[in-house]
Formats: structure tokens, sequence, C-alpha cells
């Protein structure tokens, strides 16, 4: 079993910055690839930042350039930050490990709450 604890988020004007982490119990974690969804009521969750067992990183369009992934293995956690925030990036985010086709693996945690507004 794999526990997911997302936290970090909260309210930043835009333009501003967070990061967000995840915490993760109950797995093999340096073997795992990672990501951080997000979802806006209405929406499927969204992939938009993935980092690999050995580092690599890719980001969806939207939000590359802005937000970095990274990963503190010894720590069991995974970190997003996220700069230059815009409205459009409200959601609540979630991390998940990634499998084949970047399909999520486990039971989704609770996530965080990220909400840009002035």
């Amino acid at each position: 079993q794999v526990q997911l604890v997302e936290s970090g988020g909260g309210l930043v004007q835009p333009g501003g910055s967070l990061r967000l982490s995840c915490a993760v119990s109950g797995s093999i974690f340096s073997g795992n690839a990672m990501g951080w969804y997000r979802q806006v009521p209405g929406k499927e969750r969204e992939l938009v930042a993935g980092i690999s067992s050995v580092f690599s990183t890719n980001y969806s369009d939207s939000v590359k350039g802005r937000f970095y992934i990274s990963r503190a293995n010894a720590k069991n956690m995974v970190y997003l930050q996220m700069n230059s925030l815009k409205p459009e990036d409200t959601a609540v985010y979630y991390c998940n490990a990634m499998g084949r086709q970047l399909v999520p693996l486990f039971t989704w945690g609770q996530g965080t709450q990220v909400t840009v507004s002035s």
C-alpha cells in the first residue's frame, strides 16, 4: 500500500510562487517515476510534471519554464516549485507514481489546493 500526502498549497497572487511537497510512504520510492497532476472542477486530472528514477524531468506545455519538479529520495519526498503563477493554475494538485504511458499507479491522496488570485 502506498500513501501519498500533498501539502504546501494556498492562496497566492498572480506572478507569485509556491512550493508543493509530496510525502510518499509504503513503497520503494527511489525506483519509481513520480508525477504532479492537477484537477479543476469539471475536468479530468492533468499531468503537469514528471520526474524519473534517474532524475530526468518533463513538463506539460502549460507549465514549462514556470514549474520545476524535484525529488529527495532519502526523505521520500517529491516537490513542485511553481513560479510565475497564473489564475489558470488554480486547481487541486496531486502527486502519484507513474507507470507505463505515464499512467498513475496508486490511490490518489487528498491533494492540496492552489488558488491564484489577486
